[in-house]
């Protein structure tokens, strides 16, 4: 067993910088080079089915964090779910994140939001969309869309205060070498629609026909243990249950792992008053 895995190791600036630029044009050239279909159909007419609806909040009280970043990420998820609304994914078509939004730049309207950076947050153009990603992310598992590609975050920066979604159970995002991927082998046409309220990011997957299958998403396996070289990872395994309409449970389908550094003190069992 390699007990220093996922130890923090330290890259210059220069280094991460030319990471950065070397995995985004290998992304650019195999955009350049997929001939699949790629979804780029919208409707602003919903299909008649829903199959599944999922909201979270846009404003959350995180420490050392000033809201004016939480208030840009908003303007930011605006002009996201306006690239991303009504898109249609008919059988045999890919889904891909950030070619459907296309580069989060100033002169397209982003603004500066607060973006996750080696287990700390910084501020960066386009700040915030990992709040979409995670959306789009959570909405697939309930539907029987396939994902192939998603990222899980590397470092847990926050503790769970609010969270009603498994940990690791989200999709992070950087333009554009990290991305959200997924195919629709179904026979049927799925349409994602999201939208920003007052107060919270609503999306859901709409479908041409009523769903057969039903999914309950839940993480087991959750661990937090100390490393000899003083931080903890937490790590779990997420899951799902499918159930026939009928309300028969099918099968439970493993999903993914995930392994984090937590960037704060864990609130251990041994330690709770």
């Amino acid at each position: 067993m390699d007990l220093l895995k996922h130890r923090p190791i330290k890259r210059s600036k220069l280094r991460l910088k030319v990471g950065k630029w070397w995995f985004m044009g290998k992304r650019y050239a195999k955009w350049m080079a997929d001939t699949g279909n790629s979804a780029k159909t919208h409707s602003s007419l919903g299909l008649p089915h829903t199959v599944f609806r999922h909201e979270t909040p846009l404003y959350r009280q995180l420490r050392n964090v000033d809201m004016w970043l939480q208030s840009n990420k908003v303007i930011n998820l605006k002009l996201a779910a306006e690239r991303l609304n009504g898109l249609l994914l008919k059988p045999g078509e890919k889904f891909s994140y950030w070619r459907t939004i296309g580069k989060p730049s100033s002169r397209r309207g982003y603004v500066d939001g607060m973006i996750l950076y080696y287990g700390t947050y910084g501020v960066g153009v386009g700040g915030g969309l990992c709040q979409m990603s995670n959306l789009i992310y959570w909405m697939t598992l309930h539907t029987p869309l396939t994902v192939t590609e998603r990222h899980r975050h590397s470092y847990d920066v926050f503790p769970d205060a609010s969270r009603t979604q498994p940990f690791g159970s989200g999709a992070t995002c950087a333009y554009n070498y990290l991305d959200l991927q997924i195919v629709n082998e179904t026979t049927d046409t799925y349409q994602l629609n999201v939208r920003v309220e007052e107060e919270m990011l609503v999306g859901e997957w709409r479908c041409s026909a009523p769903s057969r299958y039903r999914y309950d998403v839940y993480e087991k396996e959750h661990r937090i243990e100390l490393r000899p070289w003083g931080g903890y990872i937490r790590s779990n395994r997420i899951h799902r249950e499918v159930y026939a309409a009928s309300g028969e449970m099918l099968e439970d389908q493993f999903v993914a792992s995930n392994e984090a550094i937590m960037m704060y003190a864990p609130l251990l069992p041994d330690e709770q008053p």
